[in-house]
């Protein structure tokens, strides 16, 4: 069973920062990726930003320049690094980890419970 916890979450004011964790556990399987995704209320589900194992890095250009993606030095860790928020970043913030499970062929992913992100004055 794979667990995926994000933390981090909180209020900020405009311009401020946080750092969103997701923590990614459980036995027998290798870690692929990790999408960051964030709904605000009355909208759909985007991806923000993703890593994969290799540490490669894809923004959504809503957030490029802001946002910085990387990998926590416990081995299944990723920080989404947060600048210059704006009221409209917003949002719930899922993490999605897509990982290979030992024996099995095809990559499940996982989604966590979400951390709100709430940027007012």
């Amino acid at each position: 069973q794979v667990q995926v916890v994000e933390s981090g979450g909180g209020l900020v004011q405009p311009g401020g920062s946080l750092r969103l964790s997701c923590a990614i556990s459980g036995s027998r399987f290798g870690f692929n990726s990790v999408g960051w995704y964030r709904q605000a209320p009355g909208k759909q589900r985007e991806l923000v930003a993703t890593i994969t194992s290799f540490n490669n890095t894809n923004y959504a250009t809503s957030v490029e320049g802001r946002v910085t993606d990387s990998r926590g030095s416990a081995k299944y860790t990723v920080y989404l690094q947060m600048n210059s928020l704006k009221p409209e970043d917003t949002a719930v913030y899922y993490c999605n980890a897509e990982v290979s499970k030992f024996g099995e062929v095809t990559p499940s992913n996982h989604w966590g419970q979400g951390t709100q992100v709430t940027v007012s004055s």
